[in-house]
């Protein structure tokens, strides 16, 4: 169930429309929806917006649905919509879906505003003479323009500080934006293209009374991109300090930015030539979210690096925003500690004058300046294994930073850098360091933290998390649509299955369980079990008179601790672009799933229990039934991203025939325990999508995964003296 009092995205406002998908399935070979590309990505609360879609097999599109009730579409012709977002909605960004005839879509983002009056582009605005005239505090939806800038022109008082910003690599627009600013008789002011990732920010104060000309273009003029272009002169948060919060005590922490209003003061940073103000709040986390290992946010965490991650997968936290003189601002990612958190205190940078910290630490840390190096040293009271964990990309930190420890004769003890999880559509792999490091009891270390191109300035936070091993663990969903972004669609009769990250974080040796809940009637998933490896499967399957169905499932990870049993809640992900070279996932709040139509196939194992023991081999039958009366052909069974210690080879279903029998294996040495495999089933099946009445129907290969199997592996026995 969702959570709509800490939930920013609220429930699912198209639970009151789960009216029949009309076809598509889950792999490429099926037509299957792909969203691109909205031409217009936001729009204000109270304020309504019309927009066009691009992306592929979108015949029929007729309806939009978003992961918050109170923004609404109707649809217009073709693929033209109109998009009304009610005045509650709270500002931040949410998932729009596209339902066409195919099924459902990926998910792109759409951002909502509150204080900003909302303005369309106006061609033609390409130079000087014909820019379009923009108010202060606005936000211009913008498209770019190949081969030319689109030029804005606004007025300013002298001394009036405003930000320039545009949004669009963080909303999944291709743009790489760059803007330059100049008078109005042409003499530049300033200019920039990437501040957080791709999307450039420009902090003027004005020199002069007078209009000026804002123009922004793709860095290769490339056109079609879309864009949104923030003219804004109230208050601009940068980020705070300290980045890190105890749970359940109130935790005082200054915001800084620019126009921050009159309870604000100056600051001693500087980002560039410009002071940042300083403003003072205080925060109480709610144990809650900690304790579920959570990370909720306002606006999707897509800002963090030049392409969406999914750096968010192994934080546990929050994202922070400040309401000033009435004005809530942009969201700041925060990590949340059971403990206290420390604050960086300089001089720190002379590894003879290390800054002590006291084990367990959370360290709350910033790269002031240029070639700063943070030296901290502290004493292990018992001989243990030990979590060290930078968050920097994880919190939208603009550091690489590495970590360093020695010994108290200066040995080095070990150095850790980027890690993550990198897997076919998943990323996970960040900047962060992060491992298990082993100290002894009594004895003193040193620990280095630094950037890795010795960058420094209030951009350049960290947190520095060091405690006792404990077993725990995050996990991560996503649908690997091949080749590109799609939906979670299920055919009746057949099955789809969901790529599964497992993040261990404390030396977690206990397998994991992911199971699925709310699922529909005559939808099934047994629990999959992972055990010492970081990938895995859920495999869902629709029974042949299944109901359609469209709506959120939620999948729910469990693993014992000594302690008693942990429960995490699955962390759901999707593709951003299409590109393969633009290899990026980014967070959803919930997982969509819709069934609708037949598959042409189902394999299902004649058992699903088998045992094996290490080294030995099974053999299990493997039936196909044939759900179209067209389809004939034989299917091929292929091992479906076996665990490490299984094998098998491929076998074929002939025509004519229901039944074959495979042979798993599994390696001798294999750990004893519970595994779950399953088999990808590959047929030509006679399908076409623009097919002509009368024309002979062509053969599609289509990919269908097998119904799970749960395998035990036993230890083989002793061998006799």
């Amino acid at each position: 169930m969702i959570d709509t009092r800490r939930s920013p995205g609220g429930r699912w406002g198209f639970l009151l429309v789960l009216a029949a998908c009309t076809a598509t399935h889950l792999r490429a070979e099926f037509p299957s929806p792909r969203l691109d590309r909205i031409d217009v990505i936001g729009a204000a609360a109270g304020g309504s917006v019309e927009l066009e879609i691009q992306g592929a097999d979108l015949e029929g599109a007729t309806q939009l649905l978003f992961d918050h009730p109170g923004l609404t579409a109707l649809h217009l012709k073709d693929r033209r919509f109109k998009v009304t977002v009610a005045a509650d909605v709270p500002p931040g960004t949410f998932d729009l879906f596209v339902r066409s005839k195919f099924g459902i879509s990926n998910p792109k983002l759409f951002a909502v505003s509150k204080g900003f009056q909302e303005i369309a582009e106006k061609e033609p605005n390409d130079n000087a003479a014909t820019a379009q005239a923009v108010p202060l505090d606005c936000i211009v939806n913008g498209v770019s323009d190949g081969n030319r800038e689109d030029v804005y022109r606004f007025s300013l008082k002298k001394g009036q500080r405003i930000v320039l910003e545009c949004h669009a690599g963080r909303l999944e627009s291709l743009m790489d934006a760059t803007m330059t600013l100049s008078t109005a008789d042409g003499s530049p002011v300033a200019s920039n293209g990437d501040y957080d990732g791709r999307d450039p920010l420009l902090d003027i104060v004005a020199p002069a009374d007078g209009d000026y000309l804002l123009s922004v273009s793709d860095l290769s003029f490339r056109g079609g991109y879309p864009y949104r272009l923030i003219f804004n002169t109230r208050p601009q948060i940068e980020n705070v300090f300290p980045r890190a919060l105890q749970v359940g005590k109130a935790n005082a922490i200054t915001a800084f930015g620019r126009n921050l209003g009159a309870s604000s003061t100056p600051s001693t940073l500087s980002i560039g030539d410009r002071l940042l103000d300083q403003w003072k709040d205080t925060v109480t986390p709610a144990a809650e979210t900690s304790m579920r290992g959570r990370y909720e946010f306002y606006e999707h965490p897509t800002n963090h690096s030049v392409l969406p991650t999914a750096a968010t997968s192994t934080l546990v936290g929050m994202q922070y925003r400040a309401k000033i003189d009435g004005f809530l601002t942009a969201a700041v990612p925060m990590v949340l500690t059971d403990g206290p958190v420390t604050l960086e205190a300089e001089p720190n940078d002379d590894p003879k004058k290390p800054q002590r910290i006291v084990l367990p630490a959370t360290v709350s840390g910033r790269f002031d300046r240029e070639r700063d190096a943070d030296w901290y040293d502290f004493e292990v009271g018992d001989t243990g294994s030990y979590l060290v964990d930078v968050y920097c990309e994880r919190i939208a930190g603009r550091a690489d930073p590495y970590l360093v420890i020695y010994d108290d004769k200066d040995n080095k003890v070990v150095e850790l850098d980027d890690s993550g999880i990198r897997s076919k559509a998943f990323d996970g792999f960040i900047r962060d360091p992060s491992g298990v490091v082993k100290f002894d009891a009594k004895k003193k270390y040193r620990l280095l933290v630094q950037d890795r191109y010795r960058r420094g300035g209030p951009r350049f936070q960290y947190v520095l998390s060091i405690r006792r091993q404990e077993p725990d663990f995050l996990v991560s969903a996503i649908h690997s649509q091949n080749p590109g972004p799609g939906g979670c669609n299920l055919r009746k009769g057949g099955s789809t299955y969901l790529e599964l990250a497992v993040h261990h974080r404390d030396g977690l040796n206990a397998p994991v369980t992911i199971a699925a809940e709310g699922l529909p009637k005559g939808v099934h998933a047994i629990p999959t079990k992972i055990a010492g490896d970081t990938r895995g499967m859920l495999v869902l399957w629709a029974d042949a008179d299944a109901e359609d169905f469209l709506g959120p499932i939620k999948l729910i990870a469990t693993s014992a601790r000594p302690t008693g049993e942990v429960r995490r809640e699955v962390r759901t992900y999707c593709r951003s672009w299409a590109q393969q070279d633009l290899n990026s996932s980014r967070p959803m709040r919930n997982l969509l799933l819709c069934v609708q139509d037949t598959a042409p196939f189902a394999l299902t194992p004649e058992k699903d229990r088998v045992e094996i023991v290490a080294g030995g081999r099974v053999s299990i039958r493997i039936d196909l039934k044939r759900l179209w009366p067209e389809f004939k052909t034989g299917v091929t069974a292929i091992p479906l991203d076996f665990p490490g210690p299984f094998k098998m080879g491929n076998v074929t279903i002939p025509e004519g025939k229901t039944e074959a029998t495979v042979v798993v294996e599994a390696a001798t040495g294999s750990k004893p325990g519970e595994y779950t495999i399953a088999l990808m089933g590959q047929g030509q099946v006679p399908f076409g999508k623009d097919q002509k009445p009368g024309a002979a129907t062509p053969n599609t290969l289509i990919s269908l995964p097998s119904r799970p199997i749960l395998v035990t592996i036993v230890a083989a026995p002793a061998a006799k003296k």
